[in-house]
């Protein structure tokens, strides 16, 4: 019988294949926020200058999970980072190789899915994501994962989503509502048939025992509105403005436990 890190999951095969089909029309749709000059986080692009979740990162051996084009990756090679750029879509890798060159980098690019890495224990200083792999991953198969291949002392980083935001989603209007719409206990793995793609939410609660089963401790959770000038390719007017009243994205930053 094959062992569970032997089978591929529906959800891990669907989403693969909405970003294999969409990624020239998110590479295209994103530029404007994915090729600004420095480095930033989430749905609103802020900037690793100011947040210094990840820091120095000289010679540190820097995992992406969902690197898409590799625009982190580019940027933290050039910061003196040793970084690895992984995704489950090789038509997202593809835009890696020419901005790799209009760069001068070179990064190491793999495929492969967030829930089963191939890489050994223990491999990485930092692994982080944003929002990729650990939004479209199972957290409970990715973060165990994470854990494996960070060093003692480690970081792993990623925002994503907010419980508070998913709950209230309405599948109806396609749009955050100002009242709950699905119950916040249970959440997990959210299909969204609009986009033909499954996303995964955790209650906070959830997170924090599934980072600890791990050994990663919480060092700080960012939970910021967008910025008084904020724009987003990802999100509306309307969207961002819901977002100043209500967290749509969180941050997290956690260590692997010194041994």
């Amino acid at each position: 019988m094959p062992s569970d890190r032997d089978l591929t999951a529906e959800h891990v095969r669907r989403n693969r294949a909405r970003w294999e089909a969409n990624s020239a029309a998110y590479q295209q749709k994103n530029a404007p926020l994915l090729d600004l000059p420095f480095l930033g986080w989430g749905l609103w692009h802020r900037p690793e200058a100011e947040l210094q979740v990840l820091g120095d990162v000289r010679d540190k051996v820097v995992l992406e999970l969902g690197c898409g084009g590799a625009q982190w990756s580019i940027g933290l090679a050039a910061e003196g980072a040793r970084p690895v750029g992984l995704d489950a879509s090789f038509n997202q890798l593809r835009f890696a190789q020419p901005l790799m060159a209009h760069h001068g980098v070179s990064v190491p690019l793999v495929q492969a899915d967030a829930e089963r890495l191939p890489f050994l224990d223990a491999s990485f200083d930092v692994v982080f994501c944003d929002f990729g792999a650990l939004f479209f991953a199972d957290p409970y198969r990715a973060v165990p994962e994470a854990a494996r291949v960070l060093r003692p002392g480690g970081i792993l980083a990623f925002p994503t989503t907010t419980p508070f935001a998913e709950a209230c989603w309405s599948d109806a209007s396609r749009q955050f509502e100002e009242a709950l719409q699905r119950d916040y206990f249970g959440l997990h793995a959210i299909y969204d048939p609009g986009e033909d793609v499954t996303i995964f939410v955790l209650p906070y609660g959830a997170w924090i025992r599934l980072f600890r089963e791990h050994g990663l401790v919480v060092e700080d959770l960012i939970e910021q509105p967008p910025p008084p000038d904020a724009s987003s390719t990802y999100r509306s007017a309307d969207e961002t403005e819901w977002a100043r009243h209500w967290p749509m994205e969180q941050l997290w930053k956690v260590r692997k436990a010194a041994r």
